[in-house]
């Protein structure tokens, strides 16, 4: 087996990317979200101590990104004392129409994004995985989820975002 510095260089090459998108979708702040990804890439780094290879790389730098990634948003929930809410209840301002597309198409990203970061910790795993390119049975092995409760909970909230999106953020 690899050594964990190699391990984790293999996962920086290979997931750096991903890793960077991830803490885009759950910190807004420019510069929580550069914290929370030093506080990803150091959990990453020590983790490998640990990884006897019963899961695939993909598969274990995922898992230990979304439990950092959880665990800022339960503690920095708890430090602003600003209670979770569910899809349902979010509420985005309508964005300005721009008649260029490309500041349309990063205007519609960033609605979306602002959606997502509004999910609790759980749904907002499912979803970003989801969007990464993970399968059902992938996403359960992750999150520990069965593969079912992963593609109903995932159709839910496909259903919520679409709705919340075309209807601007509103109820």
């Amino acid at each position: 087996m690899a050594s964990p510095e190699d391990l984790y260089e293999e996962a920086v090459r290979s997931h750096g990317a991903a890793l960077d998108r991830l803490s885009r979708a759950y910190e807004a702040d420019p510069d929580k979200r550069r914290d929370l990804l030093q506080d990803i890439h150091i959990a990453l780094w020590r983790s490998f101590e640990n990884y006897a290879g019963r899961c695939s790389l993909r598969t274990w730098v995922y898992r230990v990104a979304h439990n950092v990634a959880t665990s800022h948003v339960v503690s920095d929930r708890r430090m602003r004392s600003r209670p979770l809410v569910s899809i349902e209840d979010i509420d985005i301002a309508d964005l300005a129409s721009a008649s260029d597309r490309a500041l349309e198409r990063n205007l519609a990203l960033e609605k979306l994004t602002g959606l997502i970061r509004e999910l609790k910790p759980l749904d907002r795993q499912l979803v970003l995985l989801f969007l990464e390119g993970f399968d059902s049975s992938s996403i359960a092995e992750i999150t520990g989820l069965s593969p079912s409760n992963v593609a109903t909970r995932i159709h839910r909230i496909k259903i919520l975002l679409t709705a919340k999106f075309q209807s601007g953020g509103k109820s």
